[in-house]
């Protein structure tokens, strides 16, 4: 999971065919490393259609995902260990390296409380079963805490960190996002410094998920706290341009934070490909 990638928000939330073919090419044409996939419904994948198409690219991936709320596993784990099995075996058959995101719970989840013990064990036994799962498939299983608004469970990089080691798992690890971090960690660079030993994946995303340097991210600390730990990982950049309406509402995208894919791709990924350079990570 090194090099430099992109979310398939860029183009797409819907990974069928057509939407495939139009993310991988793209990503192709602005000589990505890897390319994020949205795996918002594992079983409608054509995985062999995916696979063949990244391959004609030679675009490696990942995944990622939020449960659906049916199978949220603080109150179904078995439900999402189920889910997250076809996730994985999709992850799989496309060649994919790992499968990360929101994989203990859903995008919009709040109780309005703290999270309790059970919820707390109950996600951590989902994890410890779909980890395992993960590993036998030779894949990669990352967690990413998000921020209050979207989910009372896991918000920073020591909540993650603390979840990993309570599992053990060898194929676990930490998968932070700037724009969660911007509003939950003491300073930028601090889930960084948390999560060092178990960081392998950073989302790159603006104060307002639109164009990477147009916001308030303090991008410079970022990318020195990255140089400092000796971060190996992938750098995915993720703006939120076209979110359906069940994404837009999860996420709380009520109006465009970007023009188009022309602001962004033209402007906050030269940005963030020279600050990775200018930091020796790239």
């Amino acid at each position: 999971m090194e090099g430099f990638g992109v979310h398939t928000s860029m183009w797409t939330m819907s990974w069928d065919r057509a939407g495939c073919e139009k993310a991988v090419a793209k990503a192709a044409s602005y000589n990505m490393d890897f390319l994020e996939i949205a795996l918002l419904d594992p079983p409608s994948v054509d995985a062999e259609h995916s696979r063949k198409t990244l391959e004609a690219h030679n675009m490696r991936s990942v995944c990622s995902l939020g449960l659906p709320q049916e199978v949220w596993a603080s109150h179904n784990p078995d439900g999402a260990v189920d889910f997250l099995k076809v996730a994985l075996d999709k992850c799989a058959a496309m060649g994919c390296e790992a499968l990360s995101g929101v994989v203990y719970g859903g995008i919009g989840e709040r109780s309005g409380k703290p999270p309790s013990q059970q919820e707390l064990d109950n996600v951590a036994d989902a994890l410890t079963r779909a980890a395992a799962y993960a590993r036998n498939l030779g894949l990669l299983f990352g967690i990413e805490p998000v921020n209050r608004y979207e989910t009372h469970l896991l918000n920073t990089g020591w909540q993650a960190v603390d979840m990993i080691e309570r599992i053990g798992a060898d194929n676990m690890f930490v998968h932070l996002d700037t724009y969660h971090m911007n509003i939950e960690e003491k300073g930028i660079g601090q889930g960084i410094i948390d999560a060092r030993e178990h960081l392998k994946y950073i989302h790159l995303s603006e104060s307002d998920r639109g164009t990477p340097g147009a916001g308030t991210i303090a991008w410079d600390e970022i990318f020195t706290t990255l140089r400092a730990i000796g971060f190996k990982g992938g750098l995915a950049m993720e703006s939120f341009i076209d979110m359906p309406p069940e994404m837009a509402f999860g996420l709380s995208v009520w109006r465009p934070v970007a023009s188009g894919e022309a602001e962004v791709m033209e402007n906050g990924l030269p940005f963030l490909r020279n600050k990775a350079r200018q930091y020796g990570l790239i």
